[in-house]
């Protein structure tokens, strides 16, 4: 990457499980050129690792799953030198995002323990499945700085829980609270902190009872599928599938159910 930094994100694997956090409470886990730089090569990491099944993403502490852009590092730039723009440049030129990983193929899990505002909701829209704190708080807040939800957001939200519920927070600038967002169909469950780790990890033990490629071939489908018109959504052929079903875990699944025991996946 060239000039060192000290680390502002996590990354662990456990089992088939990739763990990710965005680690800095300080600054309410906003993104600056280093965390996102540092995301990117994790998503590359769990896109590429045929041995990780599905991730988890959540923020350091329990305000913030992240605050959105580092609105501080913005006003910064202006007064930094030649060679740091530079830097931060080289950055954003090896950085890909998740928001821009259309056809990620992994289901990931957003743990989301505080605010998700501005981009940090528009990781989260990215993501699978969202559970929440019961004390979080979603939103898209950048009008009220002069900006706007550009990373998807604008996009993403009114798609995810329909057109005028999305203006009516998106031309505010509103906060969603957890249990309206679960109303709304944003978020799978919310509860409190203290149960949080809890409900996100039983819905990985959930997804790994699944065929990794069995999970795979399904959200491609569907997200790939909700591109087209139904019918041609249906006769598509997609390659995750076409994987799955020549895969040995599509043996094993009717013949463990035959065998009367737990099948033994794995992932090829």
């Amino acid at each position: 990457m060239g000039t060192e930094h000290q680390s502002v994100s996590k990354f662990e694997v456990d089992g088939h499980v990739a763990r990710i956090t965005l680690n800095r409470p300080a600054a309410m886990n906003s993104l600056n050129p280093e965390l996102r730089w540092e995301l990117s090569q994790h998503w590359d990491e769990v896109e590429r690792n045929d041995d990780i099944w599905l991730a988890v993403v959540t923020g350091a502490g329990d305000r913030a799953f992240s605050a959105g852009a580092d609105l501080k590092h913005r006003a910064r730039e202006r007064e930094a030198s030649p060679e740091q723009r530079t830097q931060w440049q080289k950055l954003a030129d090896e950085t890909t995002s998740l928001i821009e990983r259309w056809h990620f193929p992994k289901p990931i899990i957003a743990r989301v323990n505080g605010f998700a505002l501005g981009g940090g909701l528009e990781q989260a829209l990215a993501c699978d499945i969202i559970v929440a704190a019961d004390h979080a708080e979603f939103g898209l807040p950048e009008p009220k700085r002069g900006l706007i939800a550009g990373s998807a957001g604008v996009h993403r939200l009114p798609r995810q829980i329909g057109l005028k519920p999305a203006m009516g927070y998106m031309l505010t600038g509103r906060h969603i609270p957890a249990d309206r967002a679960y109303q709304l169909g944003l978020v799978n469950e919310v509860v409190p902190l203290d149960k949080l780790d809890e409900a996100v990890d039983a819905f990985v033990a959930d997804i790994l009872r699944c065929a990794p490629l069995a999970v795979r071939a399904t959200k491609e489908a569907t997200m790939r599928g909700l591109d087209y018109p139904l019918a041609q959504a249906y006769y598509t052929r997609y390659e995750s599938n076409r994987r799955r079903e020549q895969s040995e875990d599509a043996l094993e699944g009717p013949r463990a159910f035959a065998e009367k025991r737990a099948p033994d996946w794995k992932g090829r």
